[in-house]
C-alpha cells in the first residue's frame, strides 16, 4: 500500500556532494515525519536528517553544518543534500516515513536502502 521510492546514491569522491530523494505514496494515507538514516558496517543505524509533519527539521550531529533536508508536501518527497563527503560517510542510506491511515492509525515504513560509497 505505502511505497517509498529512493533515488540517488552511488560512488562519490572525497569532498564531493550527495543528493538523495525519497518519494512516499499510498492511497488513503497521510504522511508525517520523513527523513534519511544511514548504517555503516558494524555500526548502529543513525539519523542523517529528518523533517516532521509540522516542518521541524532534525540534523544528525555527525553531518550538521554540511547537510540540509527539504520537503515538498505536495509530492510527499524529501530531498537530502550533503556536501564535503568523507570516507566516514560510506554507508547504506535508508528513507524513513511515518504514515497515518484513514482510521488515524500510525505506521512506520523504511525504504530498501541505497548504498553510498565514498572513494577515490
Amino acid at each position: 500500500q505505502v511505497q517509498l521510492m529512493e533515488s540517488g546514491g552511488g560512488l562519490v569522491q572525497p569532498g564531493g556532494s550527495l543528493r538523495l530523494s525519497c518519494a512516499a505514496s499510498g492511497s488513503g494515507f497521510t504522511f508525517g515525519s520523513m527523513g534519511w538514516y544511514r548504517q555503516a558496517p558494524g555500526k548502529q543505524r543513525e539519523l542523517v536528517a529528518a523533517v516532521s509533519g509540522g516542518g521541524y527539521t532534525s540534523i544528525g550531529a555527525s553531518v550538521k553544518g554540511r547537510t540540509t533536508i527539504d520537503r515538498d508536501n505536495a509530492e510527499n518527497t524529501v530531498i537530502l543534500q550533503m556536501n564535503s563527503l568523507s570516507l566516514e560517510d560510506t554507508a547504506v542510506y535508508y528513507c524513513y516515513a511515518e504514515a497515518f491511515d484513514d482510521l488515524r492509525s500510525r505506521h512506520e515504513y523504511w525504504g530498501q536502502g541505497t548504498r553510498v560509497t565514498v572513494s577515490s
